[in-house]
């Protein structure tokens, strides 16, 4: 498991049994599933340290800020404990809800709201609004927990943890065939894992077991089919692939995930290893998928990028009707060929 999804496991403990609670408490993050039960743990904490009453607001850039900030300022007739929730789903508060923000904030933290305790939840946000102001702010003033994401290759281990939590446990092999089954939906991991304890006693789970109650029920999305591709990944990429298909995934919209990073990528090898740093610059390639792009730009000849664009071109044509001399019927079978023809590119014949 990595070390932000340790971190974000101590915290949530920390909060479960804390003596007291934060005055302002901020939640980042997309993974509903931690979202939830850190929402849960703040509330439950809540009503332990004698919490009455709690609001919960949903707000935009559009919103009406004033009722919030009444209703921070408002005493409890009896000075009971209330917890005031406010959701920006969106991640866009606009000015005056920034400024609102920051206001109930600075009131709670300086201990001016003394029978409040402020709960905010936000979206993952991108770099340009981490960079803000009202977030950087935020951040300096409020207790800040990120919530982190599951990368695919730290899921058996988590998996691991949460069948330790309900005093099972299962091998290596098992471990990762189920996470194999429940990537990209952690949702449904945790009920499958919940099954497990319903179904099984305590103790050691044989793959037989887990493999009858579990239900495949991965979910990919097109980053995953790109990072596999690029990644060399053949059976991992068509698994993806089919995953999409099944899930109703648009064709087009598919086509053109892989085709533009066959264009870009296709491009930046034409200006050969010397620029190579410049390309990636320009066409603002960064972090995580820069160095996938590098990897694949070391394991795929020069000569292969022209004509699987020209394969791109050809089943963008098939999609809309027109066959192609020399090309399957099926234009999703053809793109399972494009996929299999990047991921394997380079790789040594065996």
């Amino acid at each position: 498991m990595n070390n932000r999804v340790q971190d974000f496991n101590r915290t949530l403990e920390q909060l479960t049994s804390a003596p007291e609670l934060p005055a302002c408490c901020v939640l980042a993050g997309e993974e509903i599933l931690l979202l939830t039960e850190t929402v849960d743990a703040f509330r439950a904490s809540a009503a332990r340290l004698g919490c009455t009453e709690r609001s919960h607001w949903v707000m935009d850039a559009r919103s009406d800020w004033s009722p919030v900030l009444a209703a921070a300022r408002n005493s409890s007739l009896f000075g009971d404990l209330r917890l005031l929730e406010v959701s920006l789903p969106g991640g866009k508060p606009g000015k005056t809800g920034a400024d609102a923000l920051l206001n109930l904030a600075s009131l709670a933290t300086k201990g001016q709201l003394p029978d409040v305790r402020l709960l905010i939840q936000l979206p993952a946000l991108d770099r340009a609004t981490q960079q803000s102001k009202w977030v950087t702010t935020l951040r300096q003033q409020t207790h800040w927990i990120d919530i982190p994401g599951i990368p695919r290759d730290t899921l058996p281990a988590w998996i691991a943890d949460r069948l330790r939590r309900q005093e099972q446990g299962t091998d290596r092999e098992t471990l990762a065939w189920l996470a194999e089954k429940v990537e990209g939906n952690l949702l449904a991991a945790h009920q499958e894992i919940q099954k497990l304890a319903l179904i099984y006693p305590a103790g050691a789970l044989s793959p037989e077991q887990v493999q009858a109650a579990v239900l495949n029920v991965a979910r990919y999305n097109l980053y995953d089919l790109r990072d596999a591709m690029l990644l060399g990944q053949a059976d991992r990429a068509l698994t993806v692939l089919e995953g999409l298909r099944a899930e109703g995934e648009a064709l087009l919209l598919v086509l053109w995930a892989v085709g533009e990073e066959i264009r870009i990528l296709g491009r930046i090898s034409d200006l050969g290893p010397a620029n190579l740093d410049a390309g990636l610059r320009a066409n603002r390639i960064f972090g995580a998928r820069e160095r996938l792009a590098r990897q694949a730009l070391r394991r795929i000849p020069a000569a292969v990028w022209p004509p699987a664009l020209r394969h791109v071109h050809e089943i963008d044509r098939m999609i809309k009707g027109v066959p192609v001399e020399g090309r399957l019927s099926d234009p999703w079978d053809e793109l399972a060929r494009l996929v299999m023809r990047m991921a394997t590119a380079g790789a040594p014949r065996t």
